[in-house]
């Protein structure tokens, strides 16, 4: 923290006041400034401190952890490439929203196919992955797929709502997933064939109200060619008020209880994949759009 008063106060105490460690040992009297002479330095060195200041990049505290400078680029591309690395390696964590200085950036990523070559990047390494796999005959090799934003897209919605910029509206969006119109993100759409020909168990597990956004989500779905999965899982009373890690764990546990094999797992959040039982292999879908904990 800076507090100018007593920073210039130090400075000026130590020109009349303390003569170096040297100067006590010499016969030579300590040089003593005049009160005359304190009262034309001291404007001088509060000039020069607010200056120092100026020169410096100016921190602006965001949130209780997170602390911006300017960027030194138009759209403050610079400093929120940055955070939204540490955003998807899991480095910052429980944000509420996008910072506004990165309103632009994140804009430009989701709309701009940057967004896009990611997931088909991920994707493809998902699918060489699979090919790896040797299924067996008992039909109990299964793999995960969250639903939003890994299966289908909420990107629409998140225009609305400045791509995250703005608080989490939970009645905006109800109203939008009751409408039944996420579009698929076409590269999952890929993968989740894949799985499917390849005779794989699809488990679409979703946080998701059971008898709030049920039947919405069964048919936004199957409008969108998800058809052929083993089972869609929603969050049920009895997980109410639960993390989302722990309430997927424990569907988790109860797959493989059953005696389900879980090669893979696939999510836009840390929470779709952290806990318990997440699977022989893990994949994060990028999403600077929001956090769920």
């Amino acid at each position: 923290m800076f507090v100018p008063f007593h920073h210039s106060h130090w400075i000026s105490s130590q020109l009349h006041t303390h003569p170096s460690t040297k100067d006590q040992t010499s016969s030579s009297p300590p040089i003593v400034c005049s009160a005359a002479m304190t009262q034309r330095i001291r404007p001088l060195l509060l000039v020069l401190f607010f200056l120092d200041m100026v020169s410096n990049s100016v921190v602006v505290c965001t949130s209780r952890h997170q602390y911006w400078r300017p960027s030194d680029g138009p759209d403050g591309a610079s400093i929120c490439l940055s955070w939204r690395l540490a955003v998807e390696a899991n480095n910052v964590r429980a944000w509420r929203t996008v910072p506004t200085q990165c309103l632009r950036h994140v804009e430009s990523y989701m709309i701009g196919g940057q967004y896009d070559r990611d997931i088909n990047f991920i994707i493809d390494h998902v699918i060489s992955y699979l090919d790896g796999v040797d299924l067996s005959n008992d039909g109990l090799d299964a793999w995960i797929l969250d639903v939003d934003d890994t299966c289908i897209s909420n990107l629409i919605y998140y225009k609305g709502k400045r791509f995250g910029c703005d608080p989490y509206d939970p009645d905006g969006f109800k109203t939008w997933a009751l409408r039944g119109g996420c579009p698929a993100i076409p590269g999952v759409l890929r993968l989740f064939n894949k799985l499917i020909s390849d005779g794989f168990k699809v488990f679409l597990v979703t946080g998701r109200d059971e008898s709030t956004f049920g039947q919405a989500t069964l048919d936004n779905l199957q409008n969108q060619g998800f058809i052929g999965y083993q089972r869609l899982i929603l969050r049920s009373a009895a997980y109410k008020g639960q993390s989302a890690v722990v309430y997927k764990s424990e569907i988790r546990e109860q797959l493989e209880e059953e005696g389900y094999r879980i090669w893979g797992n696939v999510g836009d959040q840390w929470s779709d994949l952290q806990g318990n039982c997440t699977g022989n292999r893990t994949f994060k879908l990028p999403n600077p759009l929001y956090f769920v904990p």
